[in-house]
């Protein structure tokens, strides 16, 4: 089931549901949302729209993180040993992730209003509307980038979220809209064309113009890249691409899966979460925010080791606050846990945590061993996806789908 397929779900009833829920929105015990903070161990002021102490000018990015302490690394490396047993061994632990750096509601709704706009002049979800709406993908989008409070810029990064959330449940999820597991890798193959452009031949390329025209999954691929191309360098855009053939490939893998009805392991399914994440959003940080990190830092293995991290952890909060809400075929990883570990519902549920905590906190560590010798703007980067992770969190846990008293 996909993330907008599941926002379209009923609200979920059931106690352990509302217990899980309660613990991943409660940021009583969250970690500071700045990085800079939680990996000096200072506590200065939040500010508004980014990590680090910039002012205006760009050169100063990642100054504060520049002076962290050498002995950082080393101290950090018990934020990455196993939690300690709870006193309560069926409680569930506390979430390891921030809380948002910057809620606006007001551009939230207007980013979000327009995307409805949008949605409606390319024909994505006819008749569901609504529901596009009351999901809030444009708070999502201001909750995750506090680098800017620029609407435009924004708007662009929901433009294109949404047309991936839509290709899952066009190709893949939504009987009614067409999806079938049987054609999504021969779908998705030809919206990669749209995705990383094609050039055909002259006598065929009118064809595919067609297509993109009087496909809406396809022109909202097409409009919202030309959006976002506005604020992307090439080797962005170039990135942006790459993941994109990442995550059609992984949407190829759990369309075979629900082909021939096998189950993944769970090391499989932690695989194909780490490839059917959150990465496609995130990659556009810092073109969101109006920066850009270098080529080389951005694909450096230790970096890309880190970032990675962060993805899989983000995506696994959805895979919790969905659980109730998954098809007999579907699979996360609570189920996948179920199944091979033959644990209940309430441990699948705890050890998931754990493991989202266990990526987290290992992400803090590798990025304070990163500040130690990076550019002042992998200092930023790093600090932006600590904070998209907390973005997330927070829509996660405020989002209409998944709390009832504010169902629409």
């Amino acid at each position: 089931m996909s993330v907008l397929s599941r926002l379209f779900a009923p609200p979920a009833t059931d106690d352990l549901a509302r217990r899980a829920a309660a613990v991943l929105a409660d940021m009583g015990g969250a970690p500071a949302g700045e990085l800079a903070t939680l990996i000096s161990g200072d506590r200065p002021g939040r500010l508004p729209s980014t990590l680090f102490p910039i002012g205006d000018n760009p050169g100063a990015l990642g100054m504060a993180a520049a002076r962290l302490p050498s002995r950082l690394a080393a101290t950090l490396r018990e934020a990455a040993e196993p939690e300690p047993a709870a006193t309560d061994e069926d409680a569930i632990p506390e979430l390891f992730c921030p809380g948002p750096v910057r809620d606006n509601p007001a551009l939230g709704e207007e980013v979000n209003e327009r995307m409805v706009e949008w949605a409606e002049q390319v024909g994505i979800y006819p008749g569901r509307l609504d529901h596009l709406r009351s999901c809030g993908f444009g708070r999502l989008i201001m909750l995750t980038h506090p680098g800017t409070d620029d609407p435009d810029r924004l708007l662009a990064a929901t433009k294109v979220v949404v047309a991936e959330w839509a290709a899952d449940d066009y190709y893949l999820d939504e009987e009614e809209m067409g999806a079938d597991p049987n054609l999504a890798a021969a779908r998705l193959g030809v919206l990669y064309g749209v995705v990383d452009p094609v050039i055909l031949p002259q006598r065929y390329q009118h064809e595919l113009d067609r297509f993109i025209k009087e496909e809406p999954i396809a022109l909202a691929f097409r409009t919202g890249m030309e959006h976002l191309a506005k604020y992307t360098t090439v080797p962005q855009m170039g990135r942006f691409q790459h993941q994109m053939a990442i995550l059609f490939t992984a949407l190829d893998q759990n369309a075979s899966w629900r082909n021939t009805g096998q189950r993944p392991a769970v090391w499989e399914y932690l695989m194909h979460r780490h490839h059917n994440s959150y990465l496609p959003p995130m990659i556009l940080i810092d073109a969101v925010a109006g920066y850009e990190l270098p080529a080389q830092e951005f694909f450096d293995p230790a970096v890309r080791r880190a970032f990675t991290m962060a993805g899989t952890a983000a995506v696994l909060l959805n895979d919790l606050h969905s659980m109730s809400k998954e098809a007999d075929n579907d699979i996360s990883l609570p189920i996948a846990l179920m199944e091979e570990e033959n644990c209940t519902r309430h441990e699948a549920v705890k050890r998931t945590v754990e493991i989202h905590n266990e990526l987290m906190r290992r992400f803090v560590v590798e990025a304070a061993e990163l500040c130690l010798t990076g550019s002042p703007m992998l200092h930023r980067f790093l600090a932006d996806t600590w904070a998209w992770c907390g973005g997330s969190r927070e829509w996660h846990a405020t989002t209409k789908r998944y709390h009832a008293e504010n169902a629409a």
